[in-house]
C-alpha cells in the first residue's frame, strides 16, 4: 500500500510538476474506507492554480493514468479519492507477509548507524519506585523498536551514582555499619542509613562537614571511601537488575555519573579554552541566548554539576560510539536541563553531533482519580511491589478461569508485566499516565491482556486446524478468495505495519505501535465473529488460516517492539 501511496504521489507531482515528497505527505487515507483508501486533498492548489478544487480534482482523474494498481478514481468535495485493485493489492501483501514472516516488519534504514538511548537511570542506594518506570518502558520499546529498524543500539543505564548525598551515606555505614545487613535487603539498609544520618546532620554541623569531606574523598579518589561506594553501589545494582528481569530488560552499558568523574576537567577546559566561562556570584557558568537563566558548570565551591556530567558523558559517547543520534529519555520536569545542556554540547562535541541530541520527555505517573500512587499507609510503592501484585492478580484471574494449569507463574509474569508496560504505552508519552491495576488486567477493551489474549487466539485456531506455514507454498495459497470485507480490511492495515514502526522511530513515540495492534486485534475479533475460519473449502480454509497466521505473526512482533512477550495460552 506504501508502494501505491508513492505512485499516486509521484503521477500527481510529474502533473503539477512538484516535488513527490511535497505531494506524498498532503496524501491522506481516509477514515471511512468507503471514500477510497488514499484521498489527496486540492484545496491548497486553488490560489495556485486559479481553479475551483473540484475542478483540479476532475482535470487530474482525466489526464493523469494512476495505473494498475488503482481500480477507480472518484472526485469528492475537491478530494481526488483512489480504490486500489483489492485482488492484486491483496495478493501482493499476502506472499510478502508468509515468504518473509517476521522479516515483513523490518528494514535495513539504520544500517551502519549507532543510536543510544539512555533511560531508567534510578539513583543507587534507593528504592527503585514507580517514577522509573516510564524512562525504563519508554526507553525498552525505543531500543527494539530502532533495532528493527536495522540501527546498531547502545542501551545505556546513567546510574545516578554520584553526589553528594553519597558523603552522607558513608559517613552513616561508618558509624552504624554494623548495626545493618547490607547483603539481606541492601536498599531499605541504605535507605535507612542515608535518612538517619541526615536527621542527625540537621542537629550536628559536624556530620554535614564529615558528609562533604567523604564526598570530597570519593571525588580523589580515596581507596576506603571508593571501596565502601563500590560496594553500595554492586549491591543496588544487583537489586536492580533482578527488577530488570521481571521487565525482561537488559542494557548495554551501565556507566552511570560517578564513570565520568575523571572526565569532567576537558569539559570544563575546552569551555573555558573558547572564552564561554562566566564568572556568576562565585559560579562558573556559559550564558546562553534566548535563556534568562545561564547553564551552570562549576558551584562556588568549585564542585561540577549535574550539567557537566552529562557534557563529559556525550563527548565520550561521540567518541565510542560516533552515534547518528542520541536519545535521552526523562521526565517532561527535565527539559529546561537537556535544552541548555544541548546548546553547550555544541561548543563541546560540535554542532554536526548536538543537533542529533534528543530529549524524549514524558508525563507523570498517576493513579485513580489523578492522585500519586501510595499504600494503604501511605508511602510510596516500589516497583518491585506493583510488579508482583500485579503477576499475583493475573495469577488469581487464570485461575479463577480454570486456563493453563502448567507454568502459571511464568505465564502470569507474562500477562501481569505485559499488561502494566502495555498500559504505559498506550497513550502519547507525554499525557500523565493513569495507574490502576484492576483496568489494565480486563481481558477486554485496549488492555494489554486482550491483545494477548487476541494472539493466543490466532495460535488456537492454527492448532486446531493443523496448519502449518512452513508446510504450505505460497504459490498453493489463493489468496484471491479473501475477498470479504473484514478480509481486506485486515490485510490492508497489516501493510501500513512498517509506516507505524517507522513514524514511532521518528517521532519516539511506541503508542503509534500500541494503537495500531490494538486496531489489528480489534479488527481480527470483528472478522473471527463473522466468518467460520476451519471451513469445508480447502482452499478457502488454506487462505483465511495464512491469513490468521499474518495477524498472530504482526501482533506478536509489535507487542515484541513494545517489550512484551506473548504467551502460547491464556
Amino acid at each position: 500500500m506504501q508502494h501505491i501511496k508513492k505512485e499516486i504521489a509521484s503521477k500527481i507531482a510529474e502533473k503539477l510538476n512538484k516535488n513527490v515528497n511535497e505531494i506524498l505527505d498532503n496524501i491522506e487515507v481516509p477514515k471511512d474506507s468507503s471514500m477510497g483508501d488514499f484521498a489527496y486533498p486540492c484545496f491548497k492548489l486553488s490560489k495556485e492554480l486559479r481553479m475551483a478544487p473540484i475542478k483540479i480534482a476532475e482535470d487530474m482523474k482525466s489526464e493523469i493514468d494512476f495505473g494498475d494498481n488503482i481500480s477507480k478514481v472518484d472526485v469528492v468535495s475537491g478530494y481526488l479519492n483512489f480504490f486500489v485493485n483489492n485482488e492484486k493489492v491483496i495478493n501482493n501483501i499476502m506472499t510478502d507477509v508468509i515468504l518473509n514472516k517476521e522479516k515483513y516488519l523490518k528494514s535495513n534504514e539504520g544500517k551502519g548507524k549507532n543510536i543510544c538511548i539512555d533511560y531508567s537511570s534510578p539513583n543507587i542506594a534507593k528504592p527503585f519506585h514507580i517514577g522509573h518506570l516510564r524512562s525504563t518502558v519508554i526507553g525498552n520499546a525505543l531500543y527494539k523498536i530502532y533495532k528493527n529498524i536495522g540501527y546498531n543500539v547502545i542501551g545505556i543505564n546513567h546510574l545516578g551514582d554520584f553526589g553528594t548525598q553519597f558523603g552522607l551515606v558513608i559517613e552513616g555505614y561508618k558509624r552504624w555499619g554494623k548495626e545493618y545487613n547490607l547483603e539481606e535487603n541492601p536498599i531499605k539498609c541504605l535507605v535507612d542509613i542515608y535518612v538517619r544520618t541526615s536527621e542527625l546532620a540537621k542537629e550536628d554541623e559536624s556530620v554535614k562537614d564529615k558528609a562533604r569531606e567523604n564526598f570530597k574523598k570519593l571525588e580523589e579518589g580515596e581507596k576506603e571511601v571508593i571501596t565502601l561506594w563500590n560496594k553500595f553501589r554492586e549491591l543496588s545494582l544487583e537489586e536492580y537488575k533482578r527488577i530488570y528481569k521481571i521487565l525482561d530488560v537488559e542494557f548495554d552499558s551501565y556507566n552511570g555519573e560517578a564513570f565520568y568523574n575523571d572526565k569532567m576537567s576537558e569539559v570544563v577546559n575546552i569551555l573555558r579554552d573558547k572564552n564561554l566561562l562566566v564568572e556568576s556570584q562565585g559560579a562558573m557558568v556559559v550564558p546562553i541566548k534566548g535563556y534568562d537563566i545561564p547553564c551552570m558548570i562549576l558551584k562556588s565551591n568549585g564542585s561540577t554539576t549535574y550539567t557537566t556530567r552529562d557534557l563529559a558523558a556525550a563527548l565520550y559517547r561521540k567518541r565510542e560510539y560516533n552515534f547518528a543520534k542520541s536519545i535521552y529519555v526523562t521526565s517532561y520536569e527535565q527539559s529546561l536541563h537537556f535544552s541548555q545542556m544541548f546548546e553547550v554540547a555544541k561548543n563541546i562535541i560540535g554542532e554536526e553531533y548536538a543537533e542529533n541530541m534528543v530529549h524524549v520527555p514524558f508525563g507523570m505517573v498517576l493513579g485513580k482519580g489523578g492522585k500519586k500512587i501510595s499504600t494503604r499507609g501511605g508511602a510510596n510503592l516500589t516497583l518491585e511491589e506493583i510488579l508482583n501484585e500485579a503477576i499475583d492478580k493475573a495469577k488469581s484471574i487464570l485461575e479463577e478461569k480454570g486456563n493453563a494449569k502448567d507454568n502459571i507463574q511464568e505465564l502470569a509474569r507474562q500477562i501481569g508485566v505485559g499488561a502494566i508496560i502495555f498500559n504505559d504505552l498506550k497513550n502519547n508519552r507525554i499525557k500523565d499516565e493513569i495507574f490502576n491495576l484492576d483496568d489494565m488486567l480486563k481481558f477486554d477493551g485496549e488492555t494489554g491482556p486482550y491483545v494477548q489474549y487476541m494472539y493466543v487466539r490466532t495460535n488456537s485456531i492454527l492448532k486446531k486446524a493443523n496448519f502449518n506455514i512452513e508446510e504450505m507454498k505460497v504459490e498453493d495459497i489463493d489468496f484471491s478468495l479473501l475477498k470479504e470485507k473484514e478480509e481486506i480490511d485486515i490485510i490492508k492495515a497489516i501493510s501500513r505495519v512498517k509506516e507505524v514502526i517507522k513514524s514511532a522511530a521518528d517521532q519516539y513515540e511506541p503508542s503509534i505501535i500500541t494503537r495500531y495492534v490494538i486496531d489489528i486485534a480489534s479488527l481480527f475479533s470483528t472478522y473471527y465473529n463473522a466468518h467460520h475460519i476451519i471451513a469445508q473449502d480447502k482452499k478457502l480454509m488454506n487462505a483465511r488460516l495464512s491469513l490468521v497466521y499474518s495477524v498472530g505473526l504482526i501482533i506478536k512482533e509489535c507487542l515484541g517492539m513494545l517489550g512484551i512477550s506473548c504467551p502460547d495460552k491464556m
